[in-house]
């Protein structure tokens, strides 16, 4: 019964977080998180009252379209709000009670975020980087990597590794990139963060794949990069001893 009832409990957190989510990706780029003006439908401007707000349901309800104007609401909102609680219920039928489910249910929530951010705005803001900074330092001062330098190692290596292909590809990627896999690293530690960045590319690939099959090739088309990066962390942190297991079974 405790498992139903903290699975339950998971998956409602990560819906209304999802939803809270959304507002943080899409109202820190354009520098108005701290409005206390309420949400509105972005066509009309139509004041959304609370059951317009109901994560996934309120979507479904209206049948993607806002009550007031008719005009088509972004899928963005409820695959948001799905990711964050799919993602916290997995977490908790993977890790159980304990500091990692923490760790990961904070990786999910930054990945949220920048999901928003980079896919409608292309920028991972500084304030998101550095409001899970100190967060993700204080998991690592409660539950040291081994040994304990191997986080400041993985925040060099992340962020230099993205640095050097800046340099050399002449801004091939973003800051944001930089900034978002060397505050990974804190977490991931090296050489884990190696493998992070192996996996966030060949998720970048496929993505990237699948955008230019739905909307055909664009030359110069920016492919946001920051998403595929944080899954890929999350990968490695949730099941990188995995791949490392089967990686070495193959080479020896």
């Amino acid at each position: 019964m405790m498992i139903l009832f903290y699975s339950v409990l998971s998956f409602i957190f990560g819906l209304v977080l999802g939803s809270f989510y959304n507002v943080v990706g899409l109202r820190i780029p354009q520098k108005i998180f701290l409005s206390s003006s309420r949400s509105v439908c972005p066509a009309c401007n139509h004041k959304l009252r609370w059951f317009e707000l109901i994560p996934i349901l309120s979507y479904i309800m209206q049948k993607g379209k806002c009550r007031h104007c008719q005009r088509s609401i972004s899928p963005l909102y409820p695959v948001v709000e799905g990711i964050t609680a799919i993602g916290f219920l997995f977490s908790y039928l993977h890790l159980g009670l304990s500091l990692d489910l923490w760790i990961t249910f904070s990786l999910i929530s930054l990945f949220s975020i920048v999901l928003v951010a980079d896919l409608c705005f292309m920028i991972i803001p500084n304030s998101i980087i550095l409001c899970f900074l100190p967060i993700f330092m204080l998991f690592r001062v409660v539950q040291p990597l081994e040994p304990w330098w191997a986080s400041i190692t993985g925040a060099i290596a992340g962020y230099s590794l993205i640095a050097l292909i800046i340099v050399v590809s002449r801004g091939g990627m973003g800051g944001g990139d930089m900034k978002l896999l060397g505050l990974l690293g804190i977490i991931l530690g090296f050489p884990s963060i190696l493998l992070a960045f192996f996996m966030a590319i060949v998720i970048g690939l496929f993505s990237s794949m699948f955008l230019i099959l739905k909307n055909g090739f664009k030359a110069n088309q920016k492919i946001p990069f920051g998403p595929a990066i944080i899954a890929g962390a999350i990968i490695s942190f949730l099941f990188g001893d995995n791949f490392m297991e089967v990686y070495f079974n193959l080479i020896w």
